[in-house]
């Protein structure tokens, strides 16, 4: 079986080493890196600690509107699939290099897979949703990692293809967790003991590019009375830049470069609670046993919230304050996103779904 996979961002990285170890033991797969995270810190990095192999195309696109950016993707990558002919195009999560590879695929042979499937904030001002939704009704094999987005699935139709396999991000936190453990230095860099800072992650533009949205998370987060640090985003780095706030965050509020993925895990696991507005934060919070508050207004990973472990409080400084001053009253954890085996999962149904199309 010949994959293509495409990833862009941070969190398709971790998700496609989950399952590119399982798929490269007996298929061949031809990875393609669009370029859509360009830092080094954001891109470069993941490939060498997870030890995903070189992608075999790097497209370079970078940043750009959101038109412009999925553009050049459609070109590059139709361009790969042609001269390529894979059996299957192998997509993960909801950025623009996952739709411009479900447009390519699904106009062509390949059987066009994706991984993370069904989840839906239904908010439809958010780029990822409308990303999502469009994905999930190009594709060919969808695969939720949970009951409710299965539901979702089915309550816009789709009911064929679909195949519940728990979250591949948590097959991949598994492991890192450990090695993290064994070889992050990151808590004695930055002079920090378990459970006694708080993490943050700001990067969504619904937060970034509003100033006022923007100062009051830094004010809520300013308001902790632990310390908090602040792995930067380059686009939040720009944005504190452009509304004059750079020096207000780096007055309250530890902002670092970027963590390399292992460093990130180790602060994740060892942080008293995150405050982030990432979709796959929230996950890795989850699965590391870490309170999390969501910097948004709503979540895709409904049952982070549903179970207590996981709070929406928006971009509100009072709210944001109010919570991660809290004492968390934490039930007893449920586990609605399998066991860590979604890879062997999907490569079992890949080989399955292939084999059935090369015989009819």
């Amino acid at each position: 079986m010949r994959v293509v996979t495409i990833v862009g961002a941070r969190p398709q990285f971790i998700k496609a080493f989950a399952v590119s170890r399982v798929l490269r033991e007996e298929h061949e797969e031809i990875l393609v890196h669009t370029g859509q995270h360009y830092d080094e810190k954001l891109s470069d990095i993941f490939f060498e600690e997870l030890g995903i192999p070189e992608p075999n195309y790097n497209l370079g696109i970078g940043s750009d509107t959101h038109g412009r950016q999925t553009a050049a993707m459609i070109e590059g990558i139709e361009e790969i699939v042609e001269s390529e002919d894979p059996d299957v195009v192998l997509l993960y999560g909801d950025t623009n290099s996952t739709l411009a590879g479900a447009i390519v695929a699904s106009k062509v042979d390949p059987l066009v897979a994706h991984v993370e499937a069904g989840l839906r904030s239904y908010n439809r001002e958010m780029p990822e949703e409308i990303n999502r939704v469009l994905t999930d009704h190009a594709s060919d094999i969808l695969f939720p990692p949970s009951k409710s987005a299965a539901e979702n699935l089915e309550e816009e139709g789709i009911f064929e293809g679909v195949h519940i396999v728990g979250d591949v991000m948590y097959d991949s936190i598994l492991w890192a967790r450990e090695i993290a453990q064994q070889e992050s230095t990151i808590l004695d860099d930055l002079g920090y003991e378990e459970g006694k800072f708080i993490l943050s992650t700001v990067h969504r533009a619904g937060n970034t590019d509003d100033p006022e949205k923007l100062e009051s998370i830094l004010d809520g987060l300013s308001a902790a009375s632990q310390p908090v640090v602040l792995p930067i985003h380059p686009r939040t780095k720009n944005r504190l830049e452009d509304h004059g706030l750079w020096e207000k965050a780096t007055a309250e509020i530890n902002v670092i470069e970027p963590a390399g993925y292992l460093d990130f895990v180790r602060l994740l696991d060892a942080s008293s609670q995150v405050a982030t507005d990432s979709g796959g934060v929230q996950k890795e919070a989850f699965y590391l046993d870490t309170p999390c508050v969501t910097l948004r207004e709503e979540t895709e990973w409904t049952e982070t919230v549903e179970c207590g472990w996981n709070v929406l409080v928006g971009a509100n400084k009072e709210a944001i304050a109010d919570k991660i001053a809290d004492e968390w009253k934490l039930t007893t954890k449920p586990s609605p996103y399998g066991d860590g085996t979604a890879a062997n999962e999907i490569i079992n149904i890949l080989e399955r779904e292939f084999s059935v199309k090369k015989s009819s």
